[in-house]
Parts: C-alpha cells; structure tokens; sequence
C-alpha cells in the first residue's frame, strides 16, 4: 500500500526550513507553540465527532479512539501549561488557519452521505492520519532545531514538552496506518476506496498546509491550483459543484488579506527600510512563482 507522507510547499519550505527562523524570533516561537496547542485541542473535537458516527462500533476502534482523544487532550494541557508558564497567549492563533482550511476543503455533504459504516470509517481515519503526519514532520524538526539552539531555560522546557508529545503522536500514525491496512484487506474494492480516500486527503492536507505559509504576491491563484489538485481527486459528476461552493473563497481569500495587512504593518513598523529593500522585493518574488507554475503546466 501507498504511504503518504507530507510534501513540501511549492517554494520548497518545509518544517526543517521554516523552524529555525521561528525558533530565532520569540513571539513567532510562541505563536507557533500556540498553533500545536490549537491543533491537538481541535484533534479532541475531530475525533469525538469519529466516535459519534460510528455509534459503538466496531467496539475496538471506538476503545481505540477513545484513548487517542484522551492523548490529544493531555497534548493540549501540556501545552497550554508551557505557554502559561512562558506568559504567552492561549487564545486562537492569528493568521490563516490550518485546520479551518482543511475543514473548507472536505466534502462535507460526500462525507455526511457516505452509506456504509466501511466509508465511513476510511474517510474518518485518512483525515485523521494525514494531518497527524504533518504534525510529526513539525515536532520532529521543532527538536531538532532547539537541540541546536542555544540552550536556554525556556528552550529546554519546550524541548521537553514537545519530546513527550512527539512519540505519542508517532504511535497515533502508525495505529493509522494499521486501521487503513486492515480495512484495505478486506477486498480489492475496499482497497481501491482506501487508496482514492488517502489521495484525496493528502491532496486536502497539503492545500491546507500552503494556505497557512504562503502569503506572497499570487497566493491566490497557488490556491486555485490547489483546489484543482483536491477536485481531481473527486468522483467526476461531483467536481463542478464542489469548485462552485469554493472558488469564491478561494480567490477572494478575506482571511489572506487580513494576514497579509497584519504582516506588513508589522514588518513597515519595524523596520521601515527593511520593508522596503527586503519585504517588498521578497513579496513580488511570489509572481515568479506563478510563472514558474505556468511554464511547468505548459511543459
């Protein structure tokens, strides 16, 4: 079977590139700490909604997820304590959200009607899997970036936090994979719908990932290309309804330009001669992008 593993951003940006420049700023570190704290107390909500559906069966994966929400929330309530300890917010991150824009990308309605406990059962845990995925990539580079920092008192009460976290979170994909596993033995159908499933939500996550890191110049036309990515993985008769309900959300993307606003005076207040010389230049670089895009389509 297919293992699917978090792909970087089109500009080449990933965790072990994005953390060591957080870990260097404090508020940006503290931001980012409050983003996993976020993420593992909506976790809580994703995976007791699972369990709901699933009505009491089959018996073990509801047991098995009910200790995977007792682990999110003790995630959670280590991180919250951390950042209490640290004086730093516990409210919601600012920014563009993750996890709002993964929610905006699934067919809810699909997901609502799916017939069989089977359906949903694969779409529940490929949603669940690829987001925990992406988490390990973050706490796995997140230590290896403090572990080289310099080892400070508050360093080494992160470090520390994250390191409890992160083998859990390991143990979380590989029961995952396991539960895909097994439901993919069950007939070459069955494996044909796990495969769609975690294409699909692979396609979700990875839009979801870019929207909350690119905020360069051409952002939103990076989206559209994105949404295409997700409807292609959609049955064909369901495509023109799902990219009517989100292109406008898509293109216009409030959220974006509010961050965008936000960034800039921030850089402007900062340093006004650095926002010309370096934040200008470094957000137009963002339509090179876009061309870069176009010239490889066309190829």
């Amino acid at each position: 079977m297919t293992v699917a593993y978090p792909h970087k951003s089109n500009n080449g940006m990933g965790a072990r590139e994005i953390l060591p420049h957080v870990v260097r700023d404090r508020k940006l570190h503290l931001v980012m700490l409050n983003r996993y704290r976020y993420n593992e107390q909506h976790s809580c909500l994703d995976l007791t909604d699972l369990v709901e559906k699933l009505d009491g069966q089959p018996k073990e994966l509801v047991r098995d997820l009910s200790h995977h929400i007792a682990d999110e929330a003790r995630h959670a309530m280590w991180l919250t304590d951390l950042l209490m300890e640290l004086g730093a917010d516990i409210g919601k991150p600012p920014g563009v959200s993750y996890i709002k824009e993964f929610d905006r990308l699934i067919d809810q309605e699909s997901y609502k009607q799916q017939g069989n406990l089977d359906d949903r059962l694969i779409h529940g845990l490929a949603a669940i899997n690829v987001t925990e995925k992406r988490g390990c990539e973050y706490f796995s580079a997140h230590i290896k970036v403090l572990k080289e920092a310099p080892k400070t008192e508050e360093n080494i009460k992160i470090i520390k936090t994250i390191e409890q976290i992160f083998p859990e979170e390991v143990g979380h994909v590989r029961w995952g994979n396991r539960w895909l596993a097994q439901i993919a033995k069950k007939s070459p159908e069955h494996r044909q719908k796990v495969e769609q499933a975690k294409c699909q939500y692979v396609a979700i996550e990875q839009a979801a990932y870019e929207s909350g890191i690119d905020l360069m110049a051409g952002a939103e036309l990076r989206r559209l290309n994105n949404l295409l990515e997700v409807a292609n993985t959609l049955p064909v008769w369901e495509r023109p309804q799902y990219l009517i309900e989100r292109l406008p959300h898509t293109l216009l993307a409030p959220e974006l330009q509010m961050t965008r606003i936000q960034v800039a005076q921030k850089a402007w207040q900062q340093d006004p001669q650095g926002f010309i010389e370096k934040f200008v230049p470094m957000f137009l670089n963002g339509l090179n992008q876009v061309s870069k895009n176009q010239q490889k389509a066309v190829s």
